[in-house]
């Protein structure tokens, strides 16, 4: 990685893709299908390096600790809704994802106001690429190859639901080990 981009630049890029992302997803032809699905990978490399970029050469900030939740948050939520409001993905699995990152933010806001640091879950992480891969199945609303690709998202989607669910509630139990 050049030695001019910073990890933080990584992150506001992932938050600068979604204009575009929601862009080629709302127009839904097929070409916009692909621009989606290259976009959404663009956005998980950023996700994917920022954090490694930060730690391998001691730039680990305090700004990049509070921007790459939220941009991760911001991207999820904003295609989700998206994806909801075009029929494309369900309603429940997304009403839970939501109401767990709002859930788990206020909890941490709570938590560092009484001096209390909740760490990253350890299958936080892997939330966010379930979330990830389930949202861009959903891009691809024709059948390439016959393959029902909305249809896998849709269930790699409940199954991101529930991961998402478990390490939220990782996040309350060890608030509530230290009260």
């Amino acid at each position: 990685m050049p030695k001019w981009i910073t990890p933080n630049q990584l992150t506001l890029t992932r938050i600068l893709l979604i204009p575009a992302l929601l862009f080629f997803i709302y127009r839904g032809d097929p070409v916009s299908n692909w621009i989606s699905v290259l976009l959404m990978a663009m956005a998980g490399a950023t996700d994917f390096f920022d954090g490694r970029l930060a730690r391998f050469r001691g730039e680990v900030s305090a700004a990049g600790k509070l921007l790459d939740p939220i941009a991760d948050k911001m991207l999820i939520a904003s295609i989700l809704v998206l994806l909801v409001a075009l029929g494309i993905a369900q309603v429940v699995p997304t009403i839970v994802i939501l109401l767990r990152e709002f859930a788990v933010s206020g909890l941490r806001q709570v938590a560092a106001s009484e001096g209390v640091v909740i760490p990253a879950e350890p299958g936080a992480k892997w939330k966010t690429v379930l979330q990830m891969f389930a949202v861009t199945f959903h891009f691809v609303t024709y059948r390439p190859l016959s393959l029902p690709l909305v249809e896998i998202g849709q269930g790699m989607l409940w199954i991101a639901m529930v991961w998402t669910v478990w390490t939220g509630y990782g996040y309350f139990r060890a608030y509530f080990k230290t009260v």
